[in-house]
């Protein structure tokens, strides 16, 4: 898709104008967001991602349309997944609820600046080395068997008090918040607040999520517009959602697996376009491999959006079972969760 470089910057001022709006009118004042303030705003942003979507069909083509929904529809269920982790991240630093929405706004400006980073760098290399796709499809499957195997969830919990200790070896930081203030005064001393801490830990979560998305996207569509504008548009109204499904997160007891799932299929996709565009001299004396199948964006999109609704609405029957009987939706007994986290 030949994206002229007006178009460029008017989509980049355009997201800028959302963040800035976001952080005005939402976020400058401390509040905890009601539910229905927050059910209202994600819809917004969804059908302004929506809505774009749209204006990429009917001006790009049907393929490059395809393209931006299969992509978003994957970076959206790669947040929610994020969510978790800020989720731990927040409890963590027993951060204030009304503090935690600048938190976030803070975590999605400097995802959309790593992403951005990532994407530039990912077309320069695909560009110039088609046997790039070998190792993002290899990447994916790791992922893919990562999600699959489960236990994400303590592997980052373990890994962000790690990252904590490490942290407040580094930054001297004051035991308590100072409203949402990064520094505050202690004994006559200035000292950084655990905001810091909570703010560097967001972003270099952010850095990492980077590290699954772009390839994910990249397996979809090289275009740089749709993977910058698909990434943009799922971050936008992530803090919206935060506070919104919070409470439903523990529910999406399958969406890992559902991950998994599009991630492989992706890793699948990948591989099959390396070979169609094949120039690694060992594989097929450096020549493209017929055979392989170019799987069609119409297929991608079907494929990622009935993953998404089976592992949510398996999701969401087996929890409601489970707290039927008593149990928690991971299956587990009350007292079983209470002693552990004694």
């Amino acid at each position: 898709m030949d994206v002229p470089l007006y178009v460029w910057l008017i989509t980049i001022a355009g997201i800028l104008a959302l963040l800035v709006f976001d952080f005005f009118s939402h976020v400058r004042t401390p509040h905890v967001p009601h539910i229905r303030e927050s059910a209202f705003w994600s819809v917004v942003y969804i059908a302004l991602a929506i809505l774009f979507g749209v204006g990429v069909w009917v001006f790009g083509g049907g393929q490059a349309g395809g393209e931006y929904f299969a992509g978003w529809l994957t970076e959206k269920a790669l947040s929610v997944d994020n969510l978790f982790v800020f989720l731990i991240i927040m409890t963590t630093f027993a951060v204030p609820k009304e503090y935690q929405q600048k938190v976030l706004l803070v975590g999605v400006a400097i995802a959309l600046i790593a992403r951005g980073i990532f994407i530039a760098l990912g077309v320069t290399i695909i560009e110039n080395f088609s046997w790039v796709f070998y190792l993002f499809g290899l990447l994916l499957f790791w992922l893919a068997w990562s999600q699959a195997r489960g236990g994400d969830e303590h592997g980052a919990e373990e890994g962000d008090s790690k990252l904590i200790r490490l942290l407040r070896r580094i930054i001297p930081t004051s035991e308590h918040y100072d409203g949402d203030r990064m520094t505050t005064r202690v004994n006559g001393k200035r000292l950084f607040t655990p905001m810091l801490l909570v703010m560097v830990s967001i972003g270099l979560t952010d850095v990492l999520f980077a590290l699954d998305s772009i390839p994910a996207i990249f397996g979809l569509t090289q275009d740089a517009f749709i993977v910058f504008t698909a990434n943009a548009f799922s971050l936008l109204g992530l803090r919206q959602l935060y506070f919104l499904i919070a409470g439903l997160l523990e529910r999406l007891i399958y969406l890992g697996q559902g991950l998994a799932v599009i991630l492989g299929f992706i890793g699948v996709k990948l591989v099959f376009h390396a070979l169609h565009v094949n120039e690694v001299p060992f594989i097929n004396g450096g020549e493209h491999v017929e055979w392989a199948p170019e799987i069609p964006i119409w297929f991608s999109l079907g494929f990622i959006l009935l993953t998404i609704t089976v592992a949510t609405v398996a999701s969401l029957v087996v929890s409601k079972r489970r707290q039927e009987r008593g149990l928690t939706p991971t299956g587990e007994k009350p007292s079983e969760v209470q002693a552990d986290a004694k």
